[in-house]
């Protein structure tokens, strides 16, 4: 009879344990990544050949966070290849995100939390993710790798100067050949050890996050306790950083630790997703002040998507944040920054573009202006920084 119970017990145990897995990762992404239910919005002729005729390049998606193919068209999320098709997306960067604190807010984080070590259990992540940053942020890099050699030849996996030409040259033949970059959200993942920076970069890392959302081994978040600027460890990082030709994202790090930066790096950098806080007043946002001297070190904002980036996120309202950032930086400084699948509400999934593009000629922006934002700015700033 013992026996009978046990083995009842073991089975609904294993039952669970598969129904969790099967449905929980794609339950607690529907429940973060959503966009606002919505009519189609109205796209005119010229709208649609503009938006169709140009370079599109997104600065960040953490697409790679959840549980789906990104090869196949999902109802959940906000990014995959189908979508970024038929919203017309040359390059997509794809982001780690590796750790981030419970109760996570724009204003006070503590370092000692972790969602992303149940969401890595219950996604079925390989054992030693749930240990170790570093190999989540690895293992994320893998699926990006093995995302771009099931889609190849249309997908193209960009690392290098000639990568970049081999995408531009593949899309003026085939416009639904895609490109894919990797990036780190938080340089957490190097764990304290410089040599783990060498590691990611050998295996396709190209743009370096310093912080997330809580104080790390490099310094001080915009969102952490301390405040402060570069540790020595963050100081080694950007100067390997450097050496190797990889760019560093200023996105989510404190005031102090981007005028450390800029005074230490010899190369520009990028705010791969974010606002403008003259325009949006949110704590996700660094001043206008500090955005200057960004602009000033050649560096490049991506306009975000969300409501703590641009307050007002619909289409018009991410396109007068853009045109806030032309005015205050120049319009060579300014870029898309989506922060897609970043368990984020947005108004539009990447499908759907055409809607910001219409949404900017509305507003009087002109289509070199359109071009410029909308990827021609991230596609030179590219063609100067990537290594031979």
């Amino acid at each position: 009879m013992l026996k009978k119970i046990l083995l009842g017990t073991l089975a609904l145990v294993i039952t669970a344990a598969v129904l969790a897995r099967a449905l929980l990762p794609g339950a607690i992404e529907e429940s973060l990544n959503t966009v606002d239910e919505h009519a189609p919005y109205p796209v005119s002729e010229r709208a649609r050949r503009l938006h169709d005729s140009l370079f599109i390049v997104d600065l960040h998606s953490d697409s790679l966070l959840w549980d789906r193919d990104l090869s196949e068209r999902s109802s959940r999320g906000q990014v995959d290849l189908p979508r970024m098709r038929q919203g017309n997306v040359a390059l997509q960067v794809f982001s780690a995100t590796t750790k981030s604190p419970a109760g996570q807010n724009y204003e006070h984080n503590e370092a000692g939390t972790d969602t992303i070590t149940p969401l890595a259990i219950v996604s079925g992540w390989p054992t030693a993710t749930w240990g170790s940053l570093y190999e989540r942020a690895s293992y994320q890099l893998e699926k990006l790798r093995d995302l771009v050699a099931a889609n190849a030849p249309a997908v193209v996996f960009v690392r290098r100067k000639a990568d970049l030409e081999r995408l531009v040259s593949a899309r003026q033949a085939d416009p639904d050949i895609v490109g894919a970059m990797y990036l780190i959200e938080g340089a957490h993942p190097l764990e304290g050890d410089i040599n783990n920076l060498d590691r990611l970069q050998a295996q396709g890392l190209q743009f370096v996050g310093l912080t997330h959302f809580f104080d790390n081994e490099l310094g001080g978040s915009l969102h952490g306790t301390s405040g402060e600027g570069l540790t020595d460890f963050g100081r080694k990082v950007i100067a390997r950083a450097d050496e190797l030709g990889m760019t560093i994202d200023i996105a989510h790090a404190s005031p102090q630790m981007v005028r450390d930066v800029l005074a230490l790096t010899s190369r520009p950098v990028v705010l791969s997703h974010g606002g403008f806080r003259g325009h949006c007043d949110s704590a996700r946002n660094l001043d206008d002040e500090l955005m200057l001297q960004v602009a000033a070190a050649g560096g490049i904002i991506g306009v975000g998507y969300w409501d703590a980036a641009v307050c007002d996120y619909s289409p018009s309202g991410i396109a007068r944040s853009i045109r806030y950032g032309i005015t205050l930086m120049g319009l060579q400084h300014i870029a898309l920054g989506s922060d897609y699948d970043g368990a984020v509400t947005t108004s539009l999934d990447t499908s759907e573009l055409a809607a910001l593009t219409q949404a900017m000629l509305d507003q009087g922006f002109t289509e070199a202006e359109i071009r410029a934002v909308m990827g021609g700015n991230m596609l030179r700033f590219l063609r100067r920084q990537l290594p031979e």
